[in-house]
């Protein structure tokens, strides 16, 4: 922390220029426009669509609703938020809402001021101490939001009507700062209610007292599109409160959720292990949840987050590890043969619109196969691997699964180098591991475009000439 000014008598004479908390946030906002810099960092396919929007709301001073299907980014962009804040504010010391030296905002801070004058301590409040969140749910009370009277405060001998007697809520005490409410629609009407004239008046009603606070916050709200209409659970006069509404959306683009997938994943962390991701398995595993989108046997009412994609990434890699554990191999890089284990992640974060035709696993399962086999054709043209079909019609057999060892694909390459040849083409013949994953890509491939048969037994497959 740097060395800054203790007093308010020498927070004044350092020259520190008090700003309303939107202000601040403006004036950070139009430094990073001018320089071209990044609104927010860690956001990955907003540039043109959603950071446009956003940073007009910021500029404008609106309280923002950020609105999408889950696994947009909404929660990431509003904790982002908070970098647009300077890094460190003063506060009056002991205050309980971070009341401002110049102009505090509590009776206990107006109270020190008038006692202490310029020589009343403050402390300064980094930046992140400045965001609040609030998940909306049902049981959400307006104790919880805004505040409530105090009974032990009564007991003492304080009217109802003083603000003494007040136990503040989160959304008074995110004072001079960032308050988010997630999923904003959840919130029973009542409390949705109280919030009214937090937003406008910037004033609170607790038990039929209007307590005057000049709450300086900078509120932000999530919400699904479904939810936020006047048919939805949102009432209308809070919606209008509400500046600016900002939609946010999935990835545009496969190369933007990849770029997301590998940015959120968890690193598998095994001690002598390391992880090698073939990019078209990588390409398979966003190519689910892409598919997954348009499905219709998929809700799309719910959406389809991009956490599936982050969770089938770390299924597979952890099921490639599991092999490696068993096989005692160093290397841990995922197969097709691996796919299996994306089912349970993607059947656990799917909504289907017909419970009655399928279960979520076969669902998923469909969803890997079709992920499989359009991945396969991106690299591959109809009949460009005739000669290799044809390797398997004069008896070629290879085996694949958790039990078969990388260098175990040797043979079937010396037995038909066309299909060595086909493995080149995916470009990741770098180890033993890549060239496995790139042979059963082909193989795989084959089978679902219905060129060469497969048999299943126990975990392995045996891959041999069509039908």
């Amino acid at each position: 922390m740097p060395d800054l000014p203790t007093t308010i008598g020498a927070l004044r004479s350092s020259g520190w220029r008090e700003r309303p908390v939107r202000d601040e946030v403006r004036d950070n906002v139009a430094v990073l426009v001018a320089a071209g810099a990044p609104l927010l960092e860690g956001l990955h396919g907003f540039s043109v669509t959603v950071v446009p929007q956003l940073t007009n709301a910021l500029l404008a001073g609106h309280d923002i609703v950020l609105l999408g299907e889950r696994g947009q980014a909404k929660s990431r962009v509003a904790r982002s938020l908070v970098s647009l804040l300077d890094e460190w504010m003063p506060v009056v010391a002991g205050s309980e809402l971070r009341d401002s030296p110049f102009c505090p905002t509590s009776s206990r801070g107006r109270e020190l001021v008038a006692r202490h004058g310029d020589e009343t301590p403050i402390e300064w409040v980094h930046r992140t101490e400045r965001y609040s969140e609030k998940l909306a749910t049902p049981d959400t009370s307006v104790a919880d939001l805004i505040g409530d009277v105090d009974p032990i405060r009564v007991a003492e001998g304080r009217y109802l009507s003083d603000e003494a007697t007040l136990h503040f809520g989160m959304l008074p005490r995110a004072n001079r700062g960032i308050f988010v409410v997630n999923e904003l629609p959840d919130l029973p009407e009542r409390i949705q209610v109280a919030l009214l004239n937090v937003l406008e008046e910037r004033d609170l009603q607790i038990r039929g007292h209007t307590f005057r606070l000049p709450l300086d916050v900078l509120v932000v709200a999530s919400a699904n599109p479904d939810d936020y209409t006047n048919r939805g659970r949102i009432v209308t006069p809070l919606k209008d409160r509400f500046g600016s509404q900002v939609r946010t959306h999935y990835p545009l683009d496969l190369r933007t959720e990849l770029d997301i997938v590998c940015q959120e994943a968890r690193p598998l962390g095994l001690d002598g292990l390391t992880v090698s991701m073939p990019e078209f398995m990588a390409a398979i595993v966003v190519t689910v949840s892409r598919l997954a989108r348009c499905s219709p046997l998929v809700s799309q009412r719910s959406g389809v987050s991009v956490r599936l994609s982050i969770a089938n990434y770390e299924a597979l890699v952890a099921n490639a590890a599991r092999r490696a554990l068993i096989l005692g191999e160093k290397e841990v890089v995922p197969r097709p043969s691996d796919l299996h284990a994306l089912v349970p992640s993607t059947a656990g974060k799917i909504e289907l619109e017909m419970l009655e035709e399928a279960d979520e696993a076969e669902v998923a399962a469909k969803l890997v196969s079709a992920a499989t086999a359009e991945v396969f054709r991106s690299h591959f043209s109809a009949g460009s691997l005739d000669s290799v079909v044809a390797a398997f019609d004069r008896g070629l057999r290879v085996e694949s699964g958790d039990n078969v060892r990388s260098d175990a694909y040797d043979a079937a390459l010396i037995a038909a180098p066309d299909l060595a040849d086909a493995a080149d083409r995916l470009g990741q013949r770098k180890s033993a591991g890549e060239t496995a994953s790139a042979v059963e890509l082909v193989l795989e491939g084959l089978y679902l475009a219905k060129a060469i048969g497969r048999e299943e037994r126990a975990g392995a497959a045996s891959y041999g000439a069509a039908g």
